[in-house]
């Protein structure tokens, strides 16, 4: 039996690394989309999964990047968008290119990343899309000029499809995370960072959740959090 297939966007050491450890750990046969393989790669040798190079600026980058992974591990199950980076500042210092660039990562990445995942979805009349979001997304500030509004955006677009795709059996959630995070075996004063793998697990809840009780946001904080 084929192993069902989990595409994750955006590897790092934090989220990105736990996502793809508690997908392969239930079964998952993962694939890692990241700018670089040089980081992914060497975790994707670890659990078992592919590497694959993907800038999600750049429209084609993602239509090859998927049809690779289509071939080499099949249709897509869970599309974890977790690409959300942005540049800070006010409005009067961050560069037009750099605004453009953030709406281009947070939002056309996963509009476009959706299209390539949601056909095989709308088939099966099952799967998940889940969004790595930010506190940024609820309110804008003086330094998150750019990032806030990119951010927004990607909410209200995953809201979108969510009305959409959900009647049709494919679960669209967005985790707001909420706070700094750190890394799982961190020192320090318990309660101020949240651990990636325990994101992960809220993540992972969200992509098998019963259909009877779906949940389209979902916030994370650690417990001494200021909100």
């Amino acid at each position: 039996m084929e192993k069902p297939v989990c595409v994750i966007i955006g590897i790092g050491p934090k989220n990105g690394r736990a996502f793809a450890q508690r997908f392969a750990h239930e079964g998952y046969a993962v694939a890692l989309l990241s700018r670089s393989t040089d980081y992914s790669s060497g975790l994707a040798a670890e659990l078992g999964g592919k590497a694959y190079a993907c800038d999600v600026t750049d429209p084609k980058a993602i239509k090859h990047a998927f049809a690779q992974v289509r071939e080499d591990l099949g249709d897509v199950d869970v599309l974890l968008y977790n690409a959300g980076s942005g540049k800070f500042g006010t409005f009067d210092d961050v560069p037009d290119d750099e605004f453009e660039k953030g709406w281009q990562i947070n939002v056309r990445g996963l509009l476009q990343s959706t299209r390539e995942v949601v056909g095989p979805m709308r088939e099966k009349g099952s799967g998940a899309i889940i969004v790595t979001g930010a506190t940024a997304s609820l309110r804008g500030k003086p330094f998150t000029a750019a990032f806030a509004s990119a951010k927004a955006a990607q909410r209200s677009l995953a809201q979108s499809f969510a009305r959409q795709l959900g009647p049709e059996g494919i679960h669209v959630a967005l985790v707001i995370v909420d706070g700094g995070i750190g890394t799982d075996d961190q020192s320090g004063d318990e309660g101020t960072h949240l651990r990636p793998s325990d994101i992960a697990e809220t993540v992972y809840h969200l992509a098998t959740q019963p259909k009877s009780a779906w949940s389209f946001e979902v916030d994370v904080r650690p417990f001494k959090e200021n909100w």
